[in-house]
């Protein structure tokens, strides 16, 4: 059954209502092998542009991947971010956009700060951010990411900036990602200053794969080298972990590593034990290369209930309608 909701522009048109509407459907979609799929579908006769009916095109939803960037929490006073005339610029890129304003795909967006430079509220900063990123104009090279921008969300939780693009879809990563990078701008920078210069992003932890390994022969406490199997990649440099199930040590690849010998840290050698147990291979212990994770803990799935993807699918088509009349 369609659910109609109805929407309005309280801000601008306050009384001139158009309708969206929510639904299920099946379809066969193209490159599928005719195989069929069920998919929330948006709708409305509301038109982006009511001189010309530019009409709306509906929006299928398949896939819930929408790709996110968050601050690291560490920068701020309280809640507040001190920005002023110097330090407030930064510079974003949602999806594949390849043109931008820098070449790169990276668009600059200009913050407001207080007249009189005293530090502005987290939940100011991500409305203002919001309404910049919602507002750029793509270059011709970029416009089928239209939408990714127009429905771009940013809101500011824990002492953290989040932001997602406008866009879901199958991918984090490769020319069809859904995805969110900040970088510094090329002048008035603010990312330190809102914590982005220690972002964290969907499309990188996507690209994150956690790398192991068997032991490859018995092993003695706080002696090297480590012999392990191949397929972890280790070099010099690498931070890894062994266990058993019994104990667990951390330790870090010296020079000298290779993808099947590592260097470890002795007490003789550099001064402290890397490794401060005995691991057989007749104990299944195992290594892997650590990689920097998402403190929060979650995956990187942004949408995990139906609720929270409708609520997008509905926004998408909300804000493309005319309430001008």
């Amino acid at each position: 059954m369609a659910i109609n909701v109805t929407t309005q522009d309280l801000d601008n048109y306050p009384g001139i209502t158009k309708t969206v509407t929510l639904d299920q459907a099946s379809i066969i979609p193209a490159g599928e092998e005719g195989d069929e799929k069920y998919v929330l579908k948006f709708s409305t006769t509301a038109y982006s542009d009511n001189t010309i009916n530019t009409s709306i095109q509906t929006l299928y939803i398949t896939q819930f991947k929408n790709g996110w960037c968050k601050s690291s929490g560490f920068a701020g006073s309280a809640g507040k971010f001190d920005l002023d005339s110097t330090h407030n610029q930064l510079k974003v890129k949602l999806d594949a956009t390849v043109s931008g304003t820098d070449g790169n795909g990276y668009y600059t967006i200009t913050l407001d700060y207080n007249i009189d430079e005293t530090p502005i509220s987290g939940e100011a900063v991500a409305a203002d951010m919001e309404e910049k990123i919602r507002a750029i104009s793509l270059e011709t090279a970029d416009t089928g990411f239209a939408l990714s921008y127009l429905n771009a969300s940013v809101w500011f939780q824990d002492n953290k900036f989040y932001i997602t693009s406008g866009s879901v879809g199958d991918f984090y990563t490769g020319t069809n990602r859904s995805s969110v990078r900040v970088d510094s701008a090329a002048s008035n920078d603010c990312s330190a200053e809102l914590g982005f210069n220690l972002e964290m992003n969907s499309e990188t932890m996507a690209s994150v794969s956690v790398r192991e390994g068997l032991l490859g022969a018995n092993y003695t406490a706080n002696t090297t080298p480590l012999t392990i199997g191949a397929g972890t990649g280790v070099t010099a440099g690498d931070c890894m972990v062994i266990t058993d199930g019994t104990n667990t040590n951390y330790f870090t690849a010296l020079s000298g590593t290779t993808s099947t010998s590592v260097v470890v840290p002795t007490s003789s050698n550099n001064g402290y034990i890397g490794i401060a147990n005995d691991y057989t291979t007749a104990s299944g212990a195992v290594l892997q290369k650590l990689r920097r994770q998402d403190p929060d803990g979650e995956p990187t799935m942004w949408f995990n209930e139906v609720d929270s993807i409708t609520r997008f699918g509905l926004k998408s088509i909300i804000n493309q309608i005319d309430y001008s009349s």
